[in-house]
């Protein structure tokens, strides 16, 4: 069986080279199991004081893209490889690579390091974290996430899963997104289409946690203005159907 495997642990991570020296150790790693589901699994595992998140897949991904396209996993890691280089903070990859067998995804893995004392958004919003309740620090957040979802959408890509649990906060108050294998470069009317989609999907969780004027005030951070303009309210009108119109927010606020 012709079986080709790549892996490659980054180069400022050479002390790691014992625990991550190949993608059969990775597969024998045992740890703390976050998520196990039939695609992948997720564990966590602790060298000297730090976290290590080890995430493999055995499937390509769903339907067509077990066969055809880049895997999940690989585009996991171009996505955070991606992130760090436009300097918008997620979690630092330490090794990522998989195996194909004459041809075809046989298996895939990736190694990020743990944010210390971080916490995902999802988190907070379910413990009712009083933080939630601080006008100064959601505005310090809120901002945080708008200028990352504003740059990325402005170089042409799309999250596709911009939620709440997929942003961190640390105890300083920064954010982190992590977990993209569903994110991808755009254009023209579908790249407009899918960035609403970005936001929409943010504001599930916000709409029951922050106020209406927190909400439109992030949208107005993202767009870099200090009011809605009528290209604004245009571009939402025309992109929202009417079932997101009742999912967002401040759909209702729209009309022109």
């Amino acid at each position: 069986m012709k079986k080709i495997t790549s892996w490659r642990l980054l180069p400022e991570f050479p002390h790691l080279q014992t625990e991550f020296a190949d993608l059969n150790q990775i597969f024998n790693l045992q740890g703390e199991t976050i998520t196990s589901e039939r695609l992948s699994d997720l564990i966590r595992i602790k060298i000297a004081d730090d976290f290590y998140y080890v995430k493999r897949y055995r499937v390509a991904g769903k339907g067509l893209r077990r066969f055809l396209g880049k895997s999940r996993i690989r585009s996991e890691w171009e996505n955070l490889l991606w992130f760090a280089e436009q300097d918008i903070s997620t979690a630092p990859v330490i090794a990522y690579g998989l195996e194909t067998r004459w041809g075809l995804f046989h298996r895939g893995a990736m190694v990020t390091k743990g944010i210390p004392n971080s916490e995902d958004l999802a988190s907070l919003a379910r413990a009712n974290d009083p933080r939630l309740n601080d006008a100064v620090w959601v505005k310090n957040i809120s901002l945080q996430a708008a200028q990352m979802l504003q740059k990325m959408h402005q170089k042409g890509f799309v999250h596709n899963d911009f939620k709440w649990r997929n942003l961190l906060v640390d105890d300083q108050d920064r954010l982190y997104v992590i977990d993209c294998p569903l994110g991808a470069f755009w254009r023209g009317a579908l790249l407009r289409y899918r960035c609403i989609k970005d936001l929409v999907m943010l504001d599930r969780v916000a709409k029951y946690k922050l106020t209406r004027s927190q909400r439109m005030r992030f949208y107005l951070q993202y767009r870099g203005h200090q009011r809605l303009t009528g290209e604004d309210k245009r571009q939402l009108q025309q992109l929202l159907s009417r079932k997101e119109r009742r999912a967002c927010s401040f759909a209702p606020k729209l009309a022109v």
